[in-house]
């Protein structure tokens, strides 16, 4: 309705008021006048009916979701995120939901979170079951809780298609209450491969082979629970064997389940590359992949220099982009891009 309209409307039912003796007649009148008015015509854009006419858009809240494969730093990002706004982390790693094996599963300790909250990490039975309608349910209590406070989720983890299940329900109940901000940390397969077999070395110093023999059970199998992770079922034969044999074949058989363990944890890194490329180019997932492969390459300070260059810094000012809507585009695929003087004022001041 226009403005001349609009005043000729209420000075017609001001005359109305003074000049009507009953009800009846005013609204009777006022029928007359509504009748003789030129009606607006509704304009659907490309012959569709535009839905917005009739439902205002929603106001979505915001989430980040942090992916790559196994070693390329996906929880080290997202506490990095979580130290610069007011965010908690929501694990969806589906290993790592098991309480216990902290080695094997590599979840991050107490001193690596940097006091920020982390939920669904270490809750569940080890012989429970987990599936994804529950991990579905968990995850969107935990974002609806956290959100509540005002805070922003970030999920991380290396189970794809849990978090393919949460995103692209089949009622599209999580893209309607959600806008998702995909960060994606990739590195080089043969980089990362390498680096996979220093870990699977490194865990094995800290106790690796103790923690497994004290959850070994000759009576149950592999099919459940937190016996699937990677580094328990290929210890099976060497803990059923080594009371039966001497000394160099233990050693023969170790190094045979050390080899099978590194093997197995590059072929899972593999699966979950292909797995987010596959969400990338077929599903139309718009992911900002932020590539640590230089990263990976320098050692001591000047590898923590170049995560803040190359991953951190260009990962939180995506982040400020998309919680404030700012107008600077960030390239999906980043590499070598420092962080912006407006993205360090915005992650500071939410801090």
């Amino acid at each position: 309705m226009s403005i001349n309209l609009l005043q000729t409307f209420f000075l017609f039912i001001l005359l109305q008021i003074v000049t009507s003796h009953t009800p009846r007649r005013f609204i009777m009148a006022f029928s007359t006048f509504m009748c003789q008015q030129t009606q607006p015509f509704l304009d659907f854009p490309s012959s569709r009916l535009n839905m917005d006419l009739f439902n205002p858009q929603r106001y979505k809240e915001k989430v980040v979701i942090v992916m790559g494969a196994t070693g390329t730093g996906k929880s080290r990002l997202s506490i990095d995120l979580a130290s610069r706004f007011p965010a908690e982390i929501i694990n969806s790693d589906k290993m790592q939901v098991y309480k216990g094996l902290d080695i094997v599963t590599n979840k991050v300790t107490e001193e690596e979170q940097r006091g920020v909250p982390h939920h669904l990490l270490g809750i569940l039975n080890p012989n429970a079951d987990f599936t994804v309608t529950e991990f579905c349910d968990k995850v969107s209590h935990k974002i609806e809780s956290i959100v509540g406070q005002g805070r922003l989720p970030i999920i991380v983890g290396g189970s794809n298609s849990y978090i393919e299940a949460l995103i692209d329900d089949d009622d599209f109940i999580f893209r309607s209450k959600y806008e998702c901000c995909f960060l994606w940390v990739d590195v080089s397969m043969p980089l990362l491969h390498s680096f996979v077999s220093k870990r699977v070395d490194q865990m094995l110093e800290k106790g690796m082979i103790d923690e497994v023999r004290k959850m070994f059970n000759p009576n149950l199998d592999y099919s459940r629970g937190i016996r699937r992770a990677i580094g328990v079922p290929e210890f099976d034969l060497y803990f059923r064997s080594e009371q039966f044999l001497d000394k160099e074949q233990r050693a023969m058989l170790l190094q045979e389940a050390i080899r099978r363990i590194k093997e197995n944890t590059c072929e899972l890194a593999c699966r979950q590359r292909e797995k987010i490329h596959r969400l990338r180019n077929m599903k139309g997932w718009n992911m900002h992949r932020v590539d640590a492969t230089e990263v990976f390459r320098k050692h001591g300070r000047e590898a923590d220099k170049a995560w803040e260059e190359l991953v951190a810094g260009p990962s939180g000012e995506i982040v400020s982009q998309f919680l404030y809507n700012l107008a600077t585009k960030v390239p999906t695929n980043v590499a070598g891009i420092k962080m912006r003087n407006v993205g360090v004022a915005i992650a500071t001041a939410t801090y």
